[in-house]
């Protein structure tokens, strides 16, 4: 009789035991679903924001470059799937015998990114367009942007100034932004070296100038780091020495044939159509010098 009574006690206890899991059980499913709500909610949300930052940058990305005699174009830009911050832009100055070249990266999320872009256009607008010193300029855009860069977050930016009485351009770069300088007749690319680090909230550089002679038929490749930062299958990245052997394989006249064959090269190395982060791509070639445009 006492056994029976144990084993009624025990089978009682089990019985608790086993409602207060359930409950428990049921607790946490509730909590489970509350969990998997908010990260469908929040999936949305920063899906929502990276189709918007993407929009505002094909937007404020130029849509008709202007007609510099003496000087051939061709830009690219492709939108990320998941990471942006890309813009660039190609003006005239004041002083219709120079034009700027603009190019930057932000590494943040999103609309972060985008702000330090829509600041860089913003103020490359008002101040560049005075024909100040390219390193001028530069530390004109870092007082702009660092203030509004939060964590780790970086930006890379190349500004140059092409003065077509001595056809000469005068850059500054800061970061990450590849550059490179392939003279006609000559083998080999003069990279095109960056003058500071890039813009971030310990930025404590001194922005300096570099400046380099140009003749006919000698081309300036600048790239985001989306392009060399592209990977493969096995997650290798392209880098550097795949972008400048592209340049090298690239047809030797044709600024669209040179752009189209390093993003060819690109897609072929990665096998993606669509690259995970922003890519920008900008040749320039000098197609004869019209020194006597600066009588007119």
């Amino acid at each position: 009789m006492s056994n029976e009574s144990e084993l009624k006690e025990r089978v009682s206890e089990l019985e608790h035991e086993l409602a207060v899991k359930e409950a428990e059980l049921h607790r946490y499913r509730l909590e489970l679903t509350k969990a998997n709500s908010a990260l469908e909610k929040l999936i949305h949300q920063v899906s929502q924001e990276l189709k918007l930052a993407q929009s505002l940058q094909k937007l404020l990305s130029p849509t008709e470059l202007p007609n510099v005699q003496g000087f051939d174009f061709s830009t690219k830009f492709i939108a990320g799937t998941r990471f942006g911050g890309d813009y660039f832009d190609i003006f005239e100055h004041e002083d219709k015998l120079k034009f700027g070249i603009l190019i930057s990266s932000a590494s943040g999320y999103s609309l972060s990114s985008l702000l330090l872009s829509v600041i860089i256009k913003i103020s490359s607008q008002m101040e560049a367009r005075r024909g100040l010193e390219a390193h001028k300029v530069v530390a004109l855009l870092a007082k702009e942007v660092i203030p509004h860069i939060q964590n780790d977050d970086k930006a890379s930016l190349f500004y140059g100034v092409v003065d077509r009485r001595s056809y000469e351009i005068q850059y500054c770069s800061v970061g990450s932004i590849d550059g490179f300088l392939q003279v006609y007749g000559q083998e080999g690319l003069q990279e095109l070296m960056p003058t500071g680090q890039a813009l971030s909230k310990d930025f404590n550089t001194e922005p300096q100038s570099r400046t380099i002679q140009l003749n006919p038929r000698d081309r300036v490749i600048l790239s985001t780091e989306g392009i060399k930062l592209s990977q493969n299958s096995v997650g290798v990245n392209w880098g550097g020495h795949g972008l400048s052997e592209a340049i090298m394989k690239a047809p030797k006249q044709g600024v669209h044939d040179l752009r189209n064959e390093i993003l060819f090269a690109n897609e072929k190395y990665t096998g993606k159509a669509e690259p995970l982060r922003d890519q920008t791509l900008i040749v320039t070639e000098v197609k004869d010098r019209v020194i006597k445009l600066a009588k007119n």
